[in-house]
């Protein structure tokens, strides 16, 4: 492995697991750090006007991507990085196969990259090669691919708080390692950290951002029981969500015993 492959594995993994816990960071980050994080914007708009380019040269709308009918899980990437882009891309591809969920059907996916001389060629590709890993080699429109202009890039990473650097060292990008599920109409959700993202946290992000409109009534019923862990980044259990379930199994419970007390006595008076 080479210096500067190296040098982009330390920055990511720095990025990641310094963001939302600065109060842990006690020394300043090296200079090619310097102001690379990731500051959670939860609840804030996507501006969908923006119009990026898919790998097929065509001018696309966010508007068109993130349609108001599905979750979209939005990778912020860049398509000739040695590794670390690569390793985000593979989990985040290994997690939607895992979910149990359909692209295109239950949710929509979306990579941009945020360097500017990246080139249709480089966006398809990544584009084929993840498309064909996810078991979904023709959904380019559900999976797309984009690479826009400075101004369109910096508006749509300070809109979800993604901070970068260029390190002109190692001629590579200083950047957090995440993914973002947004709501149908393109509002912040939820951040997944690191590379690898669990199956299960994808999936009930997803319900999250959905406000409850897909996956199964046991999906519904997790969300009850766990809540997402800023400390862990995870989505551990709820206490006061088994809690309530629990609650709610006793008084089922006692409904259905009171009902057959009530049917027994009822036969008995008129006997």
């Amino acid at each position: 492995m080479s210096p500067g492959h190296i040098s982009a594995v330390l920055v990511a993994l720095w990025a990641g697991s310094a963001t939302a816990q600065s109060q842990a960071v006690t020394a300043p980050p090296p200079a090619m750090l310097q102001g690379v994080e990731l500051v959670e914007k939860l609840g804030d708009q996507v501006p969908l006007d923006l119009t990026f380019t898919d790998s097929s040269g065509q001018p696309v709308a966010l508007s068109k991507v993130i349609a108001g009918d599905k979750p979209v899980v939005l990778s912020l990437v860049y398509y000739t990085c040695p590794m670390m882009c690569g390793l985000i891309l593979t989990g985040m591809t290994r997690s939607m196969r895992e979910t149990g969920l359909t692209l295109g059907k239950d949710f929509r996916a979306l990579t941009v990259s945020f360097d500017p001389h990246d080139t249709p060629a480089d966006s398809l590709s990544r584009q084929r090669g993840y498309l064909e890993s996810l078991g979904h080699p023709d959904e380019r429109a559900q999976w797309p691919f984009l690479i826009g202009q400075p101004a369109a890039i910096k508006a749509l990473t300070q809109s979800v708080g993604f901070h970068y650097n260029y390190d002109a060292a190692t001629k590579q990008f200083a950047h957090p390692a995440a993914l973002l599920v947004l709501t149908p109409q393109g509002k912040v959700s939820r951040y997944l950290y690191g590379v690898e993202y669990p199956s299960r946290d994808l999936r009930l992000a997803l319900v999250e951002a959905a406000d409850g409109k897909m996956g199964t009534s046991v999906d519904k019923f997790l969300l009850t029981c766990y809540r997402y862990d800023a400390a862990s980044r995870r989505y551990q259990p709820y206490i006061f969500g088994f809690i309530r379930a629990g609650g709610t199994l006793v008084f089922l419970s006692l409904a259905v015993l009171l009902g057959v007390l009530w049917r027994q006595e009822r036969k008995r008076r008129t006997a």
